[in-house]
């Protein structure tokens, strides 16, 4: 109930946030927009606290939530992952699981996660500097603070997540080609996908340990 509260309140926020960060000076937020930002980041809160329960770690998750509510509709209005809501949520993560390691014990799930955030985003940046025209910087970013929250559950976990952003964000490419809404030079947001990925992931491991 509480996540649902919360949501509620910062579901509206987050979607003026979203439209600001895209059109600055922007200041009108659609109400359907509104409402559909609070219906999921109720959905993302309620499954943080199933994944999680009452610990540090849910701090970082229930932040990074409200992020990828944020992330994805910029991403997808202006094809940008603003690293200021990016590196909040990487601090905010790294602090909670950094607060959960010290009160319960999980510094080998500390040491995972942060291995897996330089791994996701090195390797990410490798591909970058290879394709300039696909994976930009802000997705970089994204897959670093990926890699963190995913790596914190495990390797598995992190790779799966990946593997099912970067299928969605190609099946999204080849439907808006087949439908001629864009064609193979169009830049296609990634967010996204890597973000629904990640979350379907978490969503089959179940309750952290």
């Amino acid at each position: 109930m509480a996540a649902v509260l919360a949501a509620a309140a910062l579901g509206p926020v987050l979607a003026r946030t979203a439209v600001r960060l895209a059109r600055p000076g922007t200041a009108r937020v659609a109400p359907v927009r509104a409402v559909a930002s609070a219906v999921v980041l109720a959905a993302l809160l309620c499954g943080a606290v199933l994944l999680t329960g009452p610990r540090p770690a849910l701090a970082g998750y229930a932040w990074a939530a409200g992020a990828a509510v944020v992330l994805a509709q910029v991403d997808v209005a202006v094809h940008r992952l603003p690293d200021r809501v990016t590196y909040p949520a990487a601090a905010v993560g790294a602090a909670a699981l950094l607060a959960d390691a010290a009160l319960l014990g999980t510094w080998p799930a500390l040491a995972r996660a942060l291995l897996a955030a330089a791994a996701a985003g090195g390797i990410a940046f490798l591909a970058a500097l290879a394709g300039p025209s696909g994976l930009g910087l802000g997705d970089v970013k994204l897959l670093a603070l990926l890699g963190l929250l995913l790596g914190w559950a495990g390797w598995g976990v992190l790779m799966a997540g990946v593997f099912l952003g970067l299928l969605a964000g190609a099946a999204v490419a080849l439907l808006l080609v087949a439908t001629r809404r864009a064609d193979w030079r169009t830049p296609v947001p990634f967010g996204p996908p890597l973000l629904a990925g990640a979350v379907l992931a978490l969503l089959v491991e179940g309750q952290l340990a």
